[in-house]
């Protein structure tokens, strides 16, 4: 529309009509705020386009999307630090279950002394070359954590899931944490979703084959109790200082877990 209003001012300026095009420019001298007004509709029309169609403020939009969504795996790569605190030697063998693995292997690998395995619950077809070369190596794995993991009892100091557990009904959790709690010495560390957090409906139904379940802290408690799963009280308080000291503000919950021999 700005194009064929261009165009038909321009033949008013052929026809030799100079006296309107100086009226016209008389008027916008004396009401500036008519400029001001079409200079803003023309840069919305811009931002309208921009987000209508390919380009940067669309890949803009679609990042807005996916910040929009939580993820527990970045939680655990944001709380390395804190966990080395509240662990020490327990960090120094390594398992994590969940989600985007070789995302948390890789990171837990960048640190001293640490040595890092992961289990991807769910399809990698779609995972990068990166990834695929942990799978290769044997650090990263695919396996149904519904059925019992394929490693013997007390083979990682540390296991570590997020984004796994919030999928699973009460029938394979009564199954899945306790076999967490049986492959580990130290301890089991375990991010789940807080209720009233948001995912993507679409993603997480293609991928996990159901929705997340948000369950309360107050819903886990009765859990471990129920599966005879107790606190691993020397961790959680030197964990909980950490947060307290404002070292790490958790977006998730986080349960410290005894393991089971």
């Amino acid at each position: 529309m700005a194009r064929r209003q261009v165009g038909s001012t321009r033949r008013v300026g052929d026809g030799g009509s100079f006296p309107f095009g100086g009226a016209l420019h008389s008027k916008s001298r004396s009401s500036p705020l008519l400029s001001i007004c079409l200079v803003l509709v023309g840069a919305c029309l811009l931002i309208g386009y921009a987000y209508s169609g390919p380009g940067l403020f669309k890949s803009i939009k679609e990042v807005s999307k996916v910040t929009g969504d939580y993820s527990c795996t970045s939680e655990v790569q944001r709380a390395v630090s804190v966990l080395n605190k509240a662990y020490g030697d327990g960090m120094r063998k390594v398992l994590h279950v969940g989600p985007e693995t070789c995302s948390v292997v890789s990171t837990l690998l960048k640190e001293d002394e640490t040595e890092a395995w992961g289990v991807e619950p769910y399809d990698i077809e779609d995972a990068d070359s990166h990834c695929k070369g942990l799978v290769s190596k044997g650090l990263v794995r695919v396996a149904d954590i519904k059925f019992p993991l394929p490693y013997r009892a007390k083979s990682f100091s540390l296991v570590i899931v997020s984004d796994a557990l919030d999928y699973l009904s009460p029938k394979y959790l009564n199954k899945t944490v306790p076999e967490l709690a049986r492959v580990a010495s130290d301890g089991v560390v375990l991010f789940a979703g807080l209720p009233g957090q948001q995912r993507a409906k679409v993603a997480e139904l293609s991928k996990f084959g159901r929705p997340a379940k948000m369950r309360s802290a107050s819903w886990w408690n009765r859990f471990f109790v129920q599966t005879s799963l107790e606190e691993n009280e020397g961790p959680s308080k030197k964990f909980e200082q950490a947060v307290s000291k404002g070292l790490y503000k958790p977006a998730c919950q986080v349960f410290h877990l005894k393991p089971l021999h």
